[in-house]
C-alpha cells in the first residue's frame, strides 16, 4: 500500500476538483460554491455514518466495505478541497488540532 503526503493529497485533490468544476460549468453554467461543496461533504459524511452502521451489523445492507472505503477517502478529499477553497492550510490545521488535542489528553 502506498502512502501520500499532504502536498500530494492537495495537488491531486485540486486537479480532480478542477475537472469537476469544468463539468459543472458544462452542465449547469456555473461552478459549485464553497457552500455547495460543504453540503456535498456533509452528504458523504452522512453516508460514512450509514455505511459504518452497516459494516458493524447495525443497519441491513450487505457488502459495504468497498463503499465505506470509497466514502472515507472521498470525505478526506472533500475536506482537503474545502480547506483550499477557504484559504486554510490543511497541514497546519491538522497539526494544530493534533498538538492541541494531545496536550489536552496528556494533562
Amino acid at each position: 500500500m502506498t502512502s501520500i503526503d499532504f502536498e500530494q493529497l492537495k495537488q491531486r485533490s485540486l486537479r480532480i476538483r478542477k475537472r469537476y468544476h469544468e463539468l459543472e460549468l458544462m452542465h449547469h453554467g456555473s461552478e459549485w460554491t464553497v457552500e455547495e461543496d460543504a453540503l456535498a461533504f456533509l452528504t458523504d459524511a452522512g453516508l460514512v455514518g450509514r455505511l459504518t452502521m452497516s459494516q458493524q451489523g447495525r443497519w441491513p445492507k450487505e457488502n459495504t466495505q468497498e463503499q465505506l472505503k470509497h466514502k472515507l477517502g472521498e470525505s478526506i478529499w472533500w475536506l482537503t478541497v474545502l480547506a483550499e477553497r477557504m484559504n486554510i492550510d490543511i497541514d497546519e490545521a491538522t497539526e494544530n488540532f493534533l498538538t492541541k488535542t494531545e496536550k489536552l489528553i496528556e494533562d
